[in-house]
């Protein structure tokens, strides 16, 4: 999108609040572009091919992983910026790192390396993707981590507590302040809830943990699937679930769009200063809304909390829970460069190397630790 078409109200990578550490502009991209390829060629996305979102990395190759999850948060938010004319390189760099700190073995992990924190000041993969582009991130001789725009960094942080936000300086301040992030951190918000929604549901058809008789209790995808069924009767199961999902998407991203510039309309923003100083903007119609909470209540009782998925969140929160409580009994056993950390705050450092573990690393760890016949 050419500088011309961007609203008034839209991020400007030319009016960035900034770096922590000050460098020269890129002759080829803008600061937010810079930003994108840095997440992109940093180690923690990487890894992000091996952490799981709700199925266990090694349960199959089909399902998605938070890898493929961010390629298709970034997609859809780049759809919605282009739309609201909003910058969508922004948007892009955003959803590419929104999870860069997640544990492996998805929220089952999160949660077990948040109770084994729990006396430390807890654990939070939003505060964890901000740590990791800030600070464990080595690549660079001037400084560590990604050194990326404020911009950025306030849209990866979307939840924090008073108590930590005042730990954070600037990019904490909205919290305490009770002000909104931009508009494209807002949307990236929405896009990233639109595509764990639709895939898991994608992911638990497949899997066979949910049905399509059970989702036709749900409004939302009711609705697109009788839409399917009238124009397609014979169509074969895998692609009557793939149109009907498309048609959600769809649904959900147009009343996006349609609502949230509505809000723009009605309070007339001037600028990303502006922007922070009103209501959150980036919203469903009550309608919309009301079907996409449906939807998320149907997915938590009849998937996230399947049988077979809490077999699986009871094992990952075990191997979680037991490195954990290994590696602060003798951090003798982390990496050398962790050790060195653990000499300085030892349950960060072990919260920092469990959190960097992809679910298969994670799983091999706790077999080198915890078996007496597994090759050192």
């Amino acid at each position: 999108m050419s500088h011309s078409m961007l609203a008034q109200y839209a991020a400007d990578p030319e009016l960035s609040i900034g770096r922590h550490h000050p460098e020269p502009a890129a002759s080829t991209r803008n600061a937010f572009q810079r930003d994108r390829d840095r997440i992109i060629h940093s180690t923690a996305f990487r890894r992000l091919e091996y952490k799981t979102q709700v199925f266990v990395n090694h349960e199959g190759d089909l399902f998605r992983t938070r890898l493929t999850h961010s390629l298709e948060v970034a997609q859809l938010a780049r759809g919605i910026a282009r739309t609201l004319n909003l910058h969508e390189d922004l948007t892009e760099a955003i959803a590419l790192a929104h999870d860069l700190g997640h544990t492996p073995f998805g929220h089952a992990g999160q949660d077990a390396l948040n109770e084994c924190m729990r006396d430390f000041g807890g654990f939070e993969h939003n505060l964890q993707s901000l740590r990791v582009v800030d600070q464990l991130e080595l690549r660079y001789a001037d400084f560590d981590g990604l050194n990326l725009t404020f911009e950025v960094r306030e849209g990866i942080l979307k939840h924090c507590s008073i108590k930590n936000a005042k730990k954070l300086g600037d990019v904490g301040f909205r919290f305490i302040e009770k002000k909104q992030p931009s508009l494209e951190a807002q949307l990236t918000n929405y896009a990233d809830e639109i595509a764990y929604n639709n895939h898991d549901i994608d992911d638990g058809l497949r899997s066979g943990l949910i049905t399509i008789e059970q989702l036709a209790s749900v409004e939302l995808f009711a609705l697109n699937l009788d839409i399917v069924r009238n124009k397609y009767p014979k169509l074969e199961h895998r692609r009557l679930i793939h149109e009907t999902i498309r048609r959600m998407i769809n649904t959900l991203v147009v009343d996006l769009c349609e609502q949230s510039t509505k809000n723009i309309q009605e309070q007339e923003p001037k600028s990303i200063d502006h922007i922070r100083n009103l209501p959150q903007l980036i919203n469903f119609s009550n309608k919309i809304a009301k079907q996409n909470l449906e939807l998320k209540q149907f997915l938590r009782h009849n998937l996230y909390h399947h049988y077979k998925v809490n077999r699986m969140s009871a094992k990952a929160s075990r191997i979680v829970t037991e490195l954990f409580e290994c590696f602060i009994e003798n951090t003798g056993l982390l990496p050398t460069e962790f050790q060195t950390y653990a000499k300085i705050d030892k349950a960060l450092a072990v919260a920092d190397y469990i959190a960097g573990m992809t679910d298969r690393f994670a799983i091999r760890e706790h077999r080198r630790l915890f078996a007496v016949d597994e090759n050192l």
